[in-house]
């Protein structure tokens, strides 16, 4: 444009004004635009005319040609639409005048086009098949594709549906893998719109299947009846079992007459069997089943000469602390006693004696068929140590033993297995004072012992530990004469009075008046003073010393002295005073 041309269109055309009416539409896409409300008026006019479709419908469509890469469908319209042949991967064997189905993504693109999609179609079908199929009820065939975490994918009219490990079988799946690539029946269980999720179950449909044979079965239930069954699954508690859609247990006490830790032991799963039901509730969901019922209680078939007092053979197969059970044949057991066991008296636990799994000898105690008891014996098979108690261990006589319990009044010594001693508190030492037996010894130790007293009828036995020892009150009595004076030092002390040991270990007491000082003070517990005895039994071995009266002691001497002195001087004066009387009367009688 000149420079004159513009200074025209400046003078005669506002700037303002030309901008908002000029062309863009034209200006930009090449043609005029069409009015909004006139397009509309178009369509309108083209509904329910041949060939006109509407976005997102799902239709029928003929294939009329298909390229390496494309599938031409027509759907009669004012045009055809392209698909590409990867929408068609599930059906490779695609073919003209194939009729498929197709959504109109768009009616026409920016070249005019129509835009069809064969795969959006397949998939809005689908869903409504799947809504169908729940609502109705209906059976649906399903590919497993996959494993996945906590079961399966299933392929569901091209939807991936999700079948759970518990809604395969009835019966606990060991082995996923077997239904990878299967094709199966389903039934929808359930649906979240929300989130596009389908839930299938295979087995919804066994168990259609399995309730009139279960309720035909469960008709038929009677105590008492044999039925063959199917080991379903075992557990720590019993065995499940599949009576053919009803399942019954048997509790791993019904397995078998004999002790098992494990029904392993006795069934494994799929293992066929047969089965006597026990019991079940009133509508027989819970039927309770027995399989060692089914032979003759081991109680019945054992040897009828077996008699008390005859000695068996077994294996410990339960230990408690009172005992041990041991079976002597299968299904057959006895009881051991852990105070048949030993002849001993004091308290032990059965593991001190045996273990699970060990073969015993033992002898039977009691035998009651009837009510299926037995009570054995080990101690029985060796003789009573008690027997010829009186000349292996007489009265006065010393021996060693081992101390095995000890309580408040005294030890527990055991010389031998089954002959166990008393040594009470007050026999332990001629000197110490023992509080508790813990001070003087412990459980293990050895201890030198002199029978005392001797009751065999009630198998006690009273030793003595000191009686073995010197007795040293005979030299105490000797050397701690009352009025004798010793240092020593306070080893206790309460509000009655003191401990007080001496250099050679002897204890003696001193009452708290006696623990005064000269200064007025009170000894404490450590001081080491000089002490004065005041009291000696030799048959209580009491010592009673006393510190205050050692310092009183010569506070009374000098009191005696200063009386005997003034007493003495007292005499001399009242002599002086008589001569001078004598001496008056003379000089007055001159």
């Amino acid at each position: 444009m000149s420079e004159e041309t513009k200074k025209t269109v400046d003078a005669t055309v506002n700037p303002a004004q030309f901008l908002a009416t000029f062309n863009w539409h034209k200006y930009e896409e090449g043609i005029d635009e069409v009015d909004e409300s006139k397009l509309k008026e178009f369509e309108q006019a083209l509904e329910g005319t041949v060939g006109f479709v509407n976005e997102r419908d799902v239709i029928e469509g003929e294939v009329v040609r298909v390229t390496d890469r494309d599938a031409i469908i027509d759907i009669n319209s004012k045009s055809e639409g392209v698909i590409s042949l990867n929408e068609f991967r599930y059906n490779p064997n695609l073919a003209v005048g194939d009729k498929v189905e197709v959504l109109v993504d768009k009616r026409e693109d920016s070249s005019g086009q129509l835009v069809l999609s064969h795969k959006k179609a397949r998939v809005i079908k689908a869903w409504d098949r799947v809504n169908n199929a729940h609502e109705t009820g209906e059976i649906v065939n399903g590919f497993v594709k996959c494993r996945t975490r906590g079961g399966m994918i299933v392929d569901v009219f091209g939807i991936e549906a999700f079948l759970p490990g518990s809604q395969i079988d009835v019966k606990p799946i060991r082995d996923y893998d077997q239904y990878v690539e299967k094709t199966m029946e389903f039934k929808v269980v359930k649906i979240n719109h929300e989130f596009k999720n389908v839930v299938v179950s295979h087995k919804a449909l066994i168990e259609a299947d399995l309730e009139d044979q279960k309720r035909e079965i469960i008709g038929q239930l009677e105590k008492g009846q044999v039925l063959e069954g199917v080991v379903k699954n075992v557990t720590s508690y019993g065995v499940f079992v599949d009576l053919g859609g009803v399942d019954g247990l048997i509790h791993i006490t019904d397995l078998s007459w004999s002790r098992i830790n494990h029904p392993s032991e006795v069934v494994e799963l799929d293992q066929k069997l047969n089965v006597v039901i026990l019991d079940f509730d009133d509508n027989k969901s819970r039927i309770q089943l027995g399989l060692k019922q089914l032979s003759a209680h081991p109680w019945d078939a054992l040897d009828g000469e077996l008699k008390v007092g005859d000695k068996v053979k077994g294996k410990v197969v339960v230990l408690a602390d009172y005992g041990a059970f041991v079976e002597v044949e299968d299904g057959v057991e006895g009881l051991i006693h852990v105070s048949e066991m030993s002849w001993s008296t004091h308290l032990r636990s059965a593991q001190d004696f045996v273990q699970v799994g060990d073969e015993v000898e033992a002898q039977i105690l009691t035998l009651d068929r009837e009510e299926r008891k037995m009570s054995l014996g080990m101690k029985q098979l060796h003789p009573d140590p008690w027997t010829d108690i009186t000349t292996k261990y007489p009265v006065g006589s010393q021996h060693e033993g081992t101390i095995r319990n000890y309580t408040n009044f005294g030890v527990f010594v055991e010389l031998e297995e089954g002959i166990d001693g008393l040594v009470y508190i007050s026999d332990l030492s001629w000197t110490k004072k023992v509080k508790h037996p813990s001070e003087f010894a412990s459980v293990g130790d050895k201890l030198a012992v002199q029978v005392l007293e001797l009751d065999v009828e009630n198998r006690k036995l009273n030793l003595g530990h000191k009686q073995t020892q010197d007795n040293p009150w005979d030299a105490h009595e000797a050397k701690y004469k009352i009025g004798s004076k010793f240092e020593g030092t306070i080893t206790n002390k309460n509000d009655k009075g003191a401990t007080v040991t001496f250099d050679d270990g002897v204890e003696a007491f001193a009452p708290s008046r006696f623990l005064e000082k000269e200064d007025g003070g009170k000894l404490a517990k450590g001081d080491t003073v000089e002490f004065m005895v005041t009291e000696f039994s030799k048959e209580y071995r009491k010592i009673v010393v006393s510190h205050t009266s050692i310092f009183r002691e010569e506070e009374q001497r000098n009191v005696k002295a200063a009386a005997k002195k003034a007493q003495e001087s007292e005499k001399t004066t009242l002599g002086d005073i008589g001569g001078l009387a004598e001496l008056k009367r003379k000089m007055e009688g001159k």
